[in-house]
């Protein structure tokens, strides 16, 4: 067993290899504060035939008694992964996976448990550098060294693995990754930072991931590990001579400019087909089905290289737009009728409906994370079916992809969202997806700003989202806004960037190339500002304010707050007094017990409002004088009881009446004022007369007293 310690950044780093998983290809204990986490890496055997792609999946998981917990639910056992969990493993999926061979074909398996964990140090973190440390000592293939960071900037300083009091005054939450030469990965959201201040936190977090990386290569130096060797497959020389021969560079650039994703799909595949055609005349059909995995890397390296060029010489795209140009943009809102916002967003070939529901407070989502307790009153969630891109394919439960991209999306618009105590409603966001051809997170945050202020929800200001992307060539270095899905796949770089137009909300980034200079990533981002800013006021066109009243199909939520001691008061013996209230007003009441805020939904105006007036009616301090139109709910020989407020009676006494007794029933309603309250509580009552009553009093009243004695 060896062990290595180091202060890094404020925090203790403990690395630990050779006691525990020892039959996995590669498992490190890494330790942050008492934030622990296992990784461990395992390889197949052999290869998996017929696939074109490196075949990694990396699990993050969450054990409940790393935090000192049991699992809530009835099962009482962790089950499947958490959106937490989901998020954590993409951010250690996405730096490592571009620094495997491209030819790697063995399954890889990551698994970072989380066996320990605290509050302030984030297990995904640590999960990064125990996957690099694990990854690199194995025999598994793998090239470079990743480490992350969290950052905050709280009072204009850069903070590194802020704490949850730091981050409530941070002006930015993210997550960086990358190796020693390069930025690689960046998730997370701000509050309105400007395109400096993040090219300032994020050139910093690379200097901080370099102290990490160092202390990783130093535990690497005392290895001395055999890789496996992967075989570099490639078609045969003669074989791979005619192919090149048979493509014609005019003939390509014609089939990839053509316009549509859906036709230049099919007219490139077109073409392929009639290349392998004349292939398996030559060289037989069984030949070439044999080599069809390496012929259709070879054709999309051709495409791959064409598209490039033509950017680079030509200065167009595959839609013929130039780098800086954005599709043709098309909003509008109102679209359905019953629901209480929506709007649909389309920027070329994407396209999102967004639409927004209101709820009452009992909607919020509970969260009984490792970590977290609590809840959310605001969630987006992007559905992605695959008619959006003109496929075929089971539908199941939301992907990683349309996790992560929602959840991104989220980070992005909930800056503008109103506090609770001005918009006291939950809010859900759904995004669906019906067309994409990039960029398709983006047009989720554009269509839910449009659908949050046609739900009238009163956000500050629009947020817009945009997709940018880079080419890097030997001479040229171009910056492409709103890339089309082609130009992610084969570019260098994609980052996507939304915010409002004082400032950035939220930023992900993933890079496939080292070297990325800070003067061309402040050309990107201020590109990318110019193309927000040209969104934005697309989205202003439309709606330039949220409208003023909400949809009438959305709950109304009226609101108190009382003294929390008087919480008992309004629930009553076994919950009796609101379940009276919710049942004779038909609504729903949501009280805190903590805080004293009760609200209270229903669908009619006037009723929501008689019952808030029935509940601050049982808070009221009652004094004697306080005049209250009281039920009977008890008659006596000596007099009535009236309740004046649920759970609140007090006695009429027959002396105090202005009629007979006799005549009184259960159920009336009288007016009544409060004419003594005694030390223990109890309330003593007298009808308050009408001005006719008043008119009336003397002689029935004494008449009937009379005839009664």
């Amino acid at each position: 067993m060896r062990i290595w310690k180091r202060e890094i950044l404020g925090r203790e780093f403990y690395v630990e290899h050779g006691r525990i998983a020892k039959q996995a290809n590669g498992a490190i204990l890494a330790r942050m504060g008492e934030t622990s986490v296992l990784a461990t890496a395992v390889i197949s055997d052999s290869a998996t035939e017929g696939i074109d792609f490196v075949p990694l999946t990396v699990e993050f998981q969450e054990r409940f008694y790393a935090a000192g917990k049991i699992p809530g639910g009835f099962v009482k056992r962790e089950g499947k992964p958490s959106e937490t969990a989901i998020l954590s493993a993409r951010t250690i999926d996405r730096p490592i996976r571009p620094l495997f061979p491209k030819d790697l074909r063995n399954e890889v398996q990551i698994v970072v448990t989380v066996i320990s964990a605290d509050a302030t140090n984030p297990p995904d973190i640590v999960g990064v550098m125990a996957t690099s440390l694990a990854l690199n000592i194995s025999d598994i293939p793998f090239n470079g060294v990743v480490a992350a960071v969290r950052v905050g900037l709280v009072d204009g300083e850069v903070v590194f693995f802020p704490t949850d009091v730091q981050l409530e005054k941070s002006l930015l939450d993210i997550v960086v990754a990358g190796t020693e030469d390069a930025i690689t990965m960046v998730e997370g959201e701000a509050k309105e930072v400007s395109e400096s201040q993040m090219i300032e936190v994020l050139f910093k977090a690379h200097d901080a991931i370099k102290q990490i990386i160092e202390f990783e290569k130093e535990i690497l130096s005392e290895f001395d590990i055999k890789k496996i060797q992967v075989e570099e497959k490639s078609l045969p020389e003669e074989i791979a001579a005619d192919f090149t021969s048979l493509i014609n560079e005019g003939e390509l650039r014609n089939r990839l400019l053509t316009q549509g994703k859906k036709a230049r799909s099919a007219a490139l595949d077109e073409y392929y087909q009639s290349i392998n055609k004349k292939l398996e005349e030559k060289y037989g059909t069984e030949k070439i089905e044999e080599l069809s995995v390496l012929l259709k890397e070879a054709y999309e390296e051709k495409l791959k290289h064409k598209m490039r060029r033509i950017i680079v010489e030509e200065g167009i795209r595959l839609d013929l737009r130039n780098p800086k140009q954005i599709r043709p943009i098309s909003c509008e809102i109102g679209l359905l009728p019953r629901v209480h916002g929506s709007a649909l967003f389309t920027r070329g070939e994407t396209q999102s409906l967004g639409i927004v529901t209101l709820g009452a407070p009992m909607d919020e989502q509970i969260i009984d994370s490792l970590l977290e307790e609590g809840t959310k009153r605001f969630m987006l969630h992007y559905n992605f079916p695959p008619f959006s891109t003109g496929e075929v394919k089971p539908l199941r439960g939301p992907s990683r992809r349309e996790i992560g991209h929602g959840y991104l999306a989220e980070r992005a618009l909930k800056f503008a969202l109103p506090k609770e105590d001005e918009f006291p409603y939950t809010i859900r966001v759904v995004s669906e997806i019906l067309e994409s051809n990039g960029s398709s997170s983006m047009a989720t945050v554009c269509s839910g700003s449009l659908a949050l202020m046609d739900a009238g929800v009163p956000i500050s200001k629009h947020v817009a989202g945009v997709a940018m992307g880079l080419i890097l060539e030997k001479d040229a270095e171009i910056v492409l806004t709103d890339i089309l899905g082609a130009e992610d796949h084969w570019g260098d770089m994609d980052f996507k960037v939304a915010g409002t137009k004082d400032g950035i909300t939220a930023f992900q980034m993933d890079c496939k190339v080292s070297g990325v200079s800070r003067e061309l990533l402040e050309r990107a981002l201020n590109q990318a500002k110019e193309a927000r800013l040209f969104v934005l006021e697309k989205l202003y066109g439309a709606i330039d304010k949220p409208r003023e009243k909400l949809s009438k199909y959305a709950p109304i939520i009226k609101v108190t707050s009382v003294d929390p001691s008087k919480v008992a008061e309004i629930i009553g013996p076994g919950g009796r007094v609101i379940k009276a209230i919710i049942k004779d007003f038909d609504v729903q009441i949501s009280v805190d017990d903590l805080t004293g805020k009760v609200s209270v939904i229903g669908e009619d105006d006037s009723k929501v409002q008689a019952a808030l007036n029935q509940i601050n009616a049982i808070v009221k301090e009652i004094a004697v004088g306080d005049i209250f139109d009281g039920k009977i709910t008890r008659i006596e020989p000596f007099g009535v009881f009236v309740e004046i407020a649920p759970g609140k009676v007090g006695l009429l006494h027959q002396s105090k009446l202005t009629r007979n007794l006799k005549s009184l029933k259960m159920g009336e309603v009288l007016k009544v004022r409060v004419s003594n309250i005694d030390n223990i509580g109890r309330l003593q009552l007298e009808e308050f007369p009408t001005d006719e009553d008043q008119r009336q009093r003397k002689k029935p009243y004494r008449r009937d007293n009379q005839e009664d004695n």
